[in-house]
């Protein structure tokens, strides 16, 4: 049946809002890695056309969240354990990148940036989602600061794709602790301007993350 009136989307770029609300349902898990996207019911639920619905898939799926398969339609992407080390693999070497050159030509305003967005990160342990926000949101302010708009854009791309992940490295139990304990190394490299320990810190950081996202 069609959603309400009042929460039908505005017809302004409708197809990117489409796409948005469908993001949310895929790292929400309301769809499901590997599930197939039925594009009748979601176009009901949303009291819109296939048209902007079938634009949206094609936008998720150049983001790597969507697999359109010939003539069986769009599903959402399940990641293999391969395609999961080799997104880590690509964080890892972007990331480093990006915290050496913080650490690096960062002013000291944008050091103390980090700092404040660390310390919210060091408050969230007990919040798994809290702590997940702000985790990337360090990460991405990181990222911003070096100043490379398409390894951002990269990275961007891959951290979405990581969501699909069904063994998220968080998830591990006692994980959260480990990862804090990597970020505020990462950070006092920052703060010290240890270009090189910066780097090594945040590669390390992406490859502990993966040995935690790996069934075993």
């Amino acid at each position: 049946m069609p959603a309400d009136a009042d929460t039908l989307l505005a017809p302004r770029a409708l197809y990117q809002q489409v796409a948005e609300r469908l993001r949310e349902q895929i790292f929400n898990r309301e769809l499901e890695p590997g599930s197939w996207i039925d594009e009748l019911k979601l176009a009901s639920e949303y009291g819109i056309s296939r048209t902007p619905l079938r634009e949206a898939l094609k936008v998720l799926a150049v983001e790597g969240l969507v697999t359109m398969k010939v003539r069986r339609g769009a599903y959402v992407t399940e990641m293999s354990a391969d395609d999961v080390r080799q997104v880590y693999r690509l964080l890892g070497l972007l990331e480093a990148d990006a915290a050496a050159e913080v650490a690096e030509r960062a002013s000291a305003a944008e050091i103390a940036e980090l700092r404040a967005l660390h310390d919210k990160l060091e408050k969230q342990t007990r919040q798994r989602d809290a702590f997940f926000a702000a985790n990337e949101q360090f990460h991405l302010r990181l990222l911003a600061i070096a100043g490379n708009r398409w390894r951002s854009q990269i990275v961007g791309d891959l951290r979405k794709v990581m969501k699909l992940n069904r063994h998220h490295s968080l998830f591990k139990q006692g994980r959260i602790a480990e990862s804090l304990a990597e970020h505020r190394a990462v950070m006092q490299a920052l703060e010290s301007r240890d270009v090189q320990a910066a780097a090594r810190l945040m590669r390390a950081h992406f490859d502990n993350g993966l040995a935690a996202a790996t069934p075993r």
